[in-house]
């Protein structure tokens, strides 16, 4: 895979080891403007590695430095979630400009760059995340849009549970117990319940605990979750 290097100025010293990779899309009208304000040193925003849509990938801050990707973050007890991931920008315009779906050109490339970034962090499964998922009150990227089961399909993300389902009968605070439990920050439960859905159960994203949200989340909860990737 050919990288190219465009460094961005907006990178410090880490303070955690690797063990997360975080997707983002790049919420902009177009990646010109993404990529400038990336490199830009009045916005302190950066990533790592930002993908194009016709899968051109640009490498702006090396892995041994920590971008500024994830903002106010927590995800399984990290709170410094910069210090401790690989941040991935996907250029689409988001929810704001026109969302629409990630193209496969773009999606081969992110595939192969999460891969190689996995295996040489050893980074697990459920530590490759969305941007939704470690700040669920202030992010909804990379979205409902986004083909997790392709990366899930190959192992590199964790996949939707479909086999062996059984309902807890959770109660709300039960629940929100569990999704805490799982990783996410549930300070502001509805959003938390959101970005949960918007991950794995993406065609109903309504904030409502029901008994599907349930058999999933106690699914992702045992060892080896199953799922029809």
């Amino acid at each position: 895979m050919r990288i190219i290097d465009t460094p961005s100025p907006n990178w410090d010293e880490r303070s955690l080891p690797i063990s997360m990779i975080v997707l983002h899309y790049t919420g902009m009208q177009d990646a010109e403007g993404a990529i400038a304000r990336l490199r830009d040193p009045e916005a302190k925003v950066s990533c790592h590695y930002l993908v194009a849509e016709d899968g051109t990938v640009l490498r702006m801050v090396d892995e041994a430095k920590r971008a500024w990707h994830a903002g106010r973050s927590h995800w399984r007890e990290v709170e410094d979630v910069n210090s401790a991931s690989i941040g991935i920008e996907i250029v689409n315009p988001g929810h704001d400009w026109g969302y629409r779906p990630f193209p496969d050109e773009q999606m081969d490339a992110v595939i192969a760059l999460v891969a190689q970034i996995k295996d040489r962090h050893e980074i697990t499964r459920g530590n490759v995340v969305g941007h939704s998922d470690i700040a669920p009150a202030r992010k909804r990227d990379p979205g409902e849009l986004f083909p997790w089961h392709r990366l899930a399909r190959l192992r590199l993300a964790l996949p939707r549970p479909t086999k062996g389902l059984m309902d807890p009968n959770w109660t709300e605070a039960g629940f929100c117990l569990a999704l805490e439990r799982f990783g996410y920050d549930v300070t502001d439960r509805m959003a938390a319940i959101m970005a949960f859905q918007r991950r794995f159960r993406p065609e109903l994203i309504d904030g409502e605990i029901d008994a599907e949200c349930r058999m999933i989340l106690l699914a992702l909860l045992l060892p080896k979750p199953q799922g029809d990737a």
